[in-house]
């Protein structure tokens, strides 16, 4: 099986297809390398494409300590992936876990993306309610540890979230959750205790990411509601960045609506590849 190895020597699964300008594909915490599979049918067409699971979902190592499931972990076991691959650079696709990553890859690491999207982006950022946030995840791995994953995807499978997904497509929804139920128990609960519970808001980087010049394309679900203002604030702070809605759209936004999706950020990366995508004329900017 193809495994890139991490810094810290944790074995990351990646498949790949397709041959062309790189795209890596960075998966949400309910998710894994599997659920980029409509995505790599169709950009593999005319792009390498690269999904991996992260540390802590199978068939990845599961390190044992909740230590290693940092958000500067995640962030940079993509970079190894990319490593391994002996990719200079590629157009990153993350949802929400993995848009959060690969916005740490264009704070720190700007040089290794040719675009990112950004997909459900900023979920638990509210400063007002971060608290609240934190003890949840603090509960939702208690959870994982006291009754396993699937009992777990029961109760996230009924998230508001979701509820878009599973009234448009309830095969798919449940197929979705099905797959969640699978997952490694210790793993999604040390997700849940460093990165997801441990991630520093977006809202307190507002400075950094006034400074990232990565061509960024923002996608969020008008019924996702903790994803709407953290959206707005990113394409209100980043400064090549576009930002749309779907309409009647949750979380699951790559399967939600995949041809939707598929043809939003094919245009998104043949804009890019053709330097039509920068910062904002000033000119279109409202004077305060």
């Amino acid at each position: 099986m193809p495994h890139a190895i991490a810094n810290d020597k944790v074995k990351l699964y990646f498949e790949e297809a397709g041959s062309g300008t790189p795209i890596l594909f960075l998966h949400e915490f309910a998710a894994d390398y599997t659920n980029w599979e409509p995505q790599m049918r169709y950009f593999s067409r005319g792009h390498r494409c690269i999904s991996y699971s992260a540390r802590g979902y199978t068939p990845s190592d599961v390190p044992s300590s909740a230590d290693d499931y940092s958000y500067k972990h995640f962030y940079t076991d993509a970079l190894a992936v990319l490593d391994h691959l002996n990719i200079a650079k590629a157009h990153f696709v993350g949802l929400s876990m993995g848009s959060y990553s690969s916005l740490q890859v264009a704070l720190n690491a700007p040089e290794r993306m040719l675009s990112m999207t950004l997909a459900g982006v900023g979920s638990g950022s509210s400063l007002e309610n971060l608290d609240t946030f934190r003890k949840a995840c603090r509960d939702t791995a208690e959870q994982f540890d006291k009754t396993g994953s699937v009992e777990v995807a029961k109760v996230t499978r009924e998230a508001p979230g979701r509820i878009p997904f599973l009234v448009k497509d309830p095969r798919g929804h449940a197929d979705f959750y099905a797959a969640l139920a699978r997952h490694d128990s210790k793993g999604s609960a040390n997700t849940m205790r460093g990165f997801q519970g441990g991630r520093p808001s977006i809202y307190t980087m507002a400075d950094e990411i006034k400074r990232a010049t990565t061509p960024a394309l923002i996608i969020c679900g008008d019924e996702d509601d903790a994803c709407v203002e953290p959206s707005l604030f990113l394409k209100k702070h980043l400064p090549a960045s576009g930002l749309t809605f779907f309409p009647k759209s949750g979380h699951v936004l790559n399967l939600e609506e995949p041809s939707l999706f598929n043809e939003t950020v094919e245009r998104f990366i043949a804009l890019v590849e053709a330097t039509r995508w920068g910062a904002r004329d000033p000119r279109s900017v409202l004077a305060a």
